[in-house]
């Protein structure tokens, strides 16, 4: 999230997304609405990991399978390397919190 809406165009961003400074420039909006997108993820796997059950675990299976849709899109759309590290983590993540029910 901060990558995305805060540091877009630095070179650690850049490094990281594999863009050039020009690309940055021109898409710093789009990655800011991405980074916020991130964010509520993140902000719902916390609030999931924080309230107690049932609603906690509804949460945690709900934002971990939105997680994994993101992942399985993106792989598909953009990048191969985000099935590994985005999609692969949130199904292991939900395989544990199902095992753990």
């Amino acid at each position: 999230m901060v990558l995305e809406m805060f540091l877009w165009t630095s070179s650690r961003a850049r490094a990281a997304f594999g863009t050039t400074e020009e690309f940055a420039d021109s898409t710093r909006g789009l990655a800011g609405n991405q980074g916020l997108y991130n964010g509520f993820l993140a902000a719902g796997l916390l609030w999931g990991a924080f309230a107690p059950d049932p609603v906690g675990f509804q949460v945690r299976v709900f934002f971990l399978v939105c997680v994994t849709v993101a992942g399985l899109y993106g792989a598909a759309t953009a990048s191969r390397k985000i099935l590994f590290v985005q999609t692969v983590p949130a199904l292991a993540a939900l395989a544990l919190v199902l095992l753990a029910r």
